[in-house]
């Protein structure tokens, strides 16, 4: 049975949106597959990891009957970006094989029931609902979602915080020695709702926005998350534990103010990096009227020293940074300008952005 014959751009734009989350080994045969189902005039992809949940659509503009088949994700996509750009491609179910035919090409491969094949089921209670537009979405998760933790014990940290309130949605990313914290406005206000919503999925997501206007329709329930944008839709469970109390990490009263270019300070850092110590990644920064001296050394005694001018009018201070720190996020800001807060050498520094007006970045200073 002919299960669609279209344009393999038809097909292969929506199985890609849909592969990233599948692993390549894994314990549930199935779950390296992905589902194609066939209604009326459209062909769905569906992928699942158990935890996340990608469903893509194209549209075929004819008819044709119901059907489902499973099949390996990953060679699927193979044979489809193999194919030349214009080829018109069937997929065909025959003996529980799926056929694959371009032009003079053809395969056959193994498939497994669509009935087996796991889905989330949906949420349950109060459910928050806004729209965002793609690019702005993008935007913020660019600015925040380096600052979550990997594989951290305290597994609350491995994802993204994310906190919708009235009229505001809020994300709050920590490993436990930075944090970044950006905000934004809703159009309508909102029940509150406040998730964990793991990095595996931020990730996925942040690949398949685009930077364009068109809306991202987000819901939050209390144990999964949905975004939903052109023909893709993104389901995801949650973290459950509690979020570290952001607001009190974020300092409020430093009095030194150190005003400097992005660029110019990027640079420097990158440069005094060649020769920091591998392990622990330190540069010291030495703060006096008006300069910033940056200083980094190594296992072999090898020193850097960058000095750059700076508007500097606070007290004298020698403070150390993980610079891996620093550069990731005036790697992601886009900013003229940076300005720093400190305390003193044991306090947390503050980084903002005047641009990016909601935009904060806490690091935590290192003994070097």
């Amino acid at each position: 049975m002919i299960l669609v014959k279209a344009r393999r751009d038809q097909l292969l734009g929506p199985l890609s949106a849909v592969c990233g989350i599948i692993e390549r080994r894994h314990t549930l045969p199935i779950l390296s597959n992905v589902l194609l189902e066939r209604s009326a005039d459209s062909l769905t992809f569906l992928a699942t990891d158990i935890e996340i949940q990608i469903t893509a659509r194209t549209d075929l503009g004819s008819a044709g009957e119901s059907k489902s088949v499973t099949v390996g994700a990953r060679k699927l996509v193979d044979i489809l970006r193999a194919l030349p750009d214009d080829a018109e491609v069937t997929l065909q179910t025959q003996d529980k094989r799926l056929q694959v035919k371009a032009g003079k090409s053809r395969f056959s491969l193994q498939t497994l029931p669509a009935e087996d094949f796991p889905r989330l089921a949906p949420p349950s209670g109060s459910v928050a609902r806004f729209s965002l537009p793609q690019k702005v979405l993008r935007d913020l998760l660019g600015l925040v979602q380096y600052a979550m933790a990997q594989q951290d014990i305290r597994y609350y940290l491995n994802g993204l915080l994310v906190l919708a309130d009235e009229r505001t949605l809020r994300l709050v990313a920590t490993d436990g020695h930075r944090l970044a914290h950006t905000a934004v406005a809703l159009e309508a206000p909102v029940s509150r709702q406040e998730v964990i919503v793991p990095r595996k999925t931020i990730l996925e997501l942040s690949k398949l926005l685009g930077d364009v206007d068109d809306p991202v329709s987000i819901e939050i329930s209390a144990s999964q998350a949905t975004f939903s944008f052109g023909s893709v839709n993104l389901v995801s469970k949650l973290i459950d534990g509690k979020f570290p109390d952001f607001t009190r990490v974020i300092p409020t009263s430093h009095k030194n103010h150190l005003s400097v270019e992005r660029e110019t300070l990027r640079q420097a850092l990158q440069r005094a990096a060649i020769l920091s110590n591998e392990k622990f990644r330190g540069v010291r920064w030495v703060l006096t009227k008006d300069s910033l001296k940056i200083v980094s050394s190594n296992a072999d005694q090898e020193e850097a020293e960058e000095t750059i001018d700076v508007s500097y009018a606070g007290e004298p201070l020698d403070i150390g940074f993980n610079v891996n720190y620093l550069l990731d996020v005036l790697n992601n800001v886009e900013a003229a300008q940076v300005d720093c807060s400190f305390g003193d050498a044991s306090s947390s520094a503050l980084l903002c952005f005047p641009t990016q007006a909601e935009f904060r970045y806490v690091v935590m200073p290192m003994r070097i």
